[in-house]
């Protein structure tokens, strides 16, 4: 079994990354468009909690750019390309209790990546995209060369007000989606379901679908506990 109950005062170094696979001094996600560079300094435990937080404030990026906002995330992946993942999972149940933020223009997200850092195939657990009352499902794959998606979605709910458990059981032939312990979406395409070796990723990014009213600062999400069961 992997958790983490974020009951320390900080971040667990040993199960956790705070950028994506190709981290330089921060990272983002390009090919979203997303307005925040992740930092280390946007991710904090205290009571009993992990907080990801964004803060519209100019941050100068190793890439060269400049981005409107700076924010928090963590990863089992690698420190550096070159790197070993921390933890990789094939099947199992993930879990976590989260409290997404509710201002406008955020974009949270618990996600799974492949091991290989190539994309699809993707299991996206939850995400919050336009909506703070819809959660959206998403798993992806490739198909005569071109990406593939399926979608489940389940509310309307005011899923800021409080936490809630969103969950996916992954087996060799199934994906079932859970919220609060309950069977919201299933796939069972036996070509739509991956097979390979995938990191574990909570991020709070901003500017998806669009940028925040110019009345957002910042917003926090955090995410009480994760837990990841294997046979």
């Amino acid at each position: 079994m992997f958790h983490d109950e974020f009951d320390g005062s900080k971040l667990d170094t040993d199960r956790w990354a705070t950028c994506y696979d190709w981290n330089r001094n921060g990272c983002t996600n390009s090919g979203n468009d997303e307005e925040q560079w992740y930092r280390p300094g946007q991710v904090s435990l205290g009571e009993g909690a992990l907080t990801l937080r964004a803060d519209r404030r100019a941050t100068r990026g190793s890439d060269g750019e400049t981005y409107p906002w700076a924010s928090g995330m963590i990863s089992t992946g690698r420190d550096h390309w070159d790197a070993r993942p921390r933890r990789t999972f094939t099947y199992g149940l993930f879990e976590a209790a989260i409290r997404i933020p509710p201002q406008a223009g955020m974009f949270p997200a618990f996600w799974m990546m492949p091991a290989s850092r190539y994309t699809p195939p993707e299991l996206d657990i939850m995400e919050f995209l336009g909506s703070t009352k819809r959660v959206l499902m998403y798993t992806h794959w490739r198909e005569q060369d071109s990406e593939r998606k399926v979608r489940g979605t389940y509310g309307p709910v005011n899923f800021p007000a409080k936490y809630h458990v969103f969950a996916l059981r992954w087996t060799s032939d199934e994906l079932t989606w859970y919220v609060d312990a309950v069977p919201r979406f299933r796939v069972t395409e036996p070509e739509r379901i991956p097979h390979v070796p995938m990191e574990i990723l909570v991020n709070l990014a901003v500017g998806v679908p669009r940028s925040p009213p110019t009345t957002v600062d910042s917003a926090e999400m955090k995410m009480d506990w994760v837990r990841v069961w294997q046979q």
